[in-house]
């Protein structure tokens, strides 16, 4: 039997098992299956975020989304235990027990083990090793969902003045994230804050009988394009938490009166959603040195942010606040204070930046590559930027219809990135030579450098970070 039948009788089988058993509730089914029948909540109900509700109805188009089976009748129709209504498209199984001995028959521990369901029905059978607590330890909670996300934002913040607070708040659910820990190259200090962050969740209700509640609020601190942003979220990804990003200077760039209010609905944003993670970048933008001839509505900013961050809590509130700066030393000592670890995000060094190149290129074809060699050559260069001299060598190598580099390639590639870096720190308004056209090489970077600008702009360190880069 193929793996199209299994996939679409795992589905109809799921759909049946949780209409029948009420102890069931939403966890309790992939998250696959719960995008599909989620059900926005009614516009007179204002009690309900939206929700999965029973009887759960299977039609080919349906069991088309969620499976991913093109044609899922087809895929079934030979079996005796399945049936379809001509008229609604409707799917159903005829005999239940029958298609659940076939199902099992065929199914791995895998497949078993994510379909909490499933395991529920037959975790107390011999020939089955697994159990339900198992799947549903497995399988991400509902909360993680982009649908339960988006339902519960629209429920607390549906009006015109909370909606344009949305625009300044992006949030990604886990399975959004591509990025994982294990794609990452991290520092031996990095590496070790992190797996406490990950004790002090695991923990915490121990930590809050110790008294220890001020816990899991961190700031990440280093040059642009050392994986600040790319850890973040990476972490998100591994912990299946929503991830609520931020960057104050678009906060304050609004009206600066309504700093301090966009401050606070951050927050409330985050809890909102907890258990998350909130990520706020750029957090210099706001959390200066006070000054006495500072402006008296970023002060009230200020002392707003810091406020928000002392009364926000892991223990209490489920929310694992990271702050992120490029300028530490904008900084006064009240910001530093509110966190518990500060984690340093230095440029990496050659064994990190072989490292990271050894990951960037994993999926290409490199004819007699040499990290260490690009490593030797590429000092003070972040991640961001060796993924930016990859992507250069990659370009250049289709240009002449090539789609396997070689070393050279990549070294061409480094010098022409330092030129292009080099423009950065020109005067445009003087005479120099170098900006007229037809000088020096002949080569025209200034659609590279638009490219770079625009890389360092970007959800200031998305996916070019170091860390996305490693």
């Amino acid at each position: 039997m193929s793996e199209r039948a299994l996939e679409v009788v795992e589905f109809l089988l799921t759909a049946h098992l949780y209409t029948d058993d009420r102890t069931l509730d939403e966890n309790d089914l992939p998250p696959r299956y719960r995008r599909v029948f989620w059900a926005d909540a009614d516009d007179e109900d204002d009690s309900s975020t939206g929700g999965i509700e029973r009887p759960l109805v299977v039609t080919d188009t349906i069991a088309r989304k969620a499976t991913g089976v093109e044609h899922p009748w087809d895929a079934i129709s030979d079996l005796m235990f399945t049936q379809r209504e001509d008229f609604s498209g409707r799917l159903s199984l005829t005999q239940p027990e029958m298609a659940l001995e076939w199902f099992v028959k065929r199914a791995d521990y895998d497949r078993l083990v994510t379909n909490p369901t499933i395991a529920k029905a037959v975790e107390d059978r011999d020939d089955v090793d697994v159990t339900h607590a198992e799947a549903r330890d497995q399988t991400r909670p509902i909360h993680a969902d982009r649908v339960w996300i988006d339902s519960l934002l629209d429920e607390y913040f549906d009006d015109e003045e909370d909606a344009e607070m949305l625009d300044l708040v992006q949030v990604r659910a886990p399975e959004e994230i591509e990025m994982t820990l294990d794609d990452l190259v991290l520092t031996t200090d990095q590496e070790g804050e992190i797996h406490k962050l990950m004790k002090a969740i695991e923990h915490r209700e121990y930590l809050a009988q110790i008294g220890l509640r001020e816990i899991g609020k961190i700031l990440f601190v280093g040059p642009p394009g050392t994986g600040k942003t790319t850890v973040s979220r990476a972490l998100a990804h591994e912990l299946g938490l929503p991830f609520v990003e931020v960057k104050l200077s678009m906060i304050t760039s609004q009206y600066l009166g309504e700093t301090a209010k966009n401050v606070e609905k951050t927050f409330e944003v985050a809890k909102r959603l907890s258990p998350c993670i909130l990520f706020i970048d750029e957090f210099d933008s706001v959390a200066k040195t006070r000054r006495s001839d500072e402006h008296a509505a970023l002060k009230r900013a200020v002392n707003t942010l810091l406020k928000s961050i002392d009364d926000i809590s892991l223990i209490r509130d489920e929310v694992i606040l990271i702050g992120a700066t490029n300028h530490p030393d904008q900084l006064d000592s009240a910001a530093w204070r509110r966190f518990d670890e500060i984690v340093n995000f230095p440029k990496p060094d050659r064994g990190m930046r072989a490292d990271i190149l050894r990951v960037i290129t994993n999926r290409m074809r490199i004819d007699e590559f040499d990290p260490e060699g690009i490593a030797d050559v590429t000092e003070g260069l972040t991640g961001s930027d060796l993924r930016l001299v990859l992507r250069e060598a990659v370009l250049e190598a289709l240009t002449e219809e090539r789609m396997e580099l070689t070393q050279d390639d990549l070294l061409e590639a480094v010098a022409d990135f330092e030129e292009r870096d080099n423009l950065k720190n020109l005067d445009m308004m003087s005479d120099s030579s170098e900006l007229v056209a037809g000088s020096g090489d002949g080569h025209d970077h200034s659609h590279d450098d638009h490219d770079h600008d625009h890389a360092d702009e970007h959800e200031g360190e998305t996916q070019k970070d170091a860390g996305a880069a490693q």
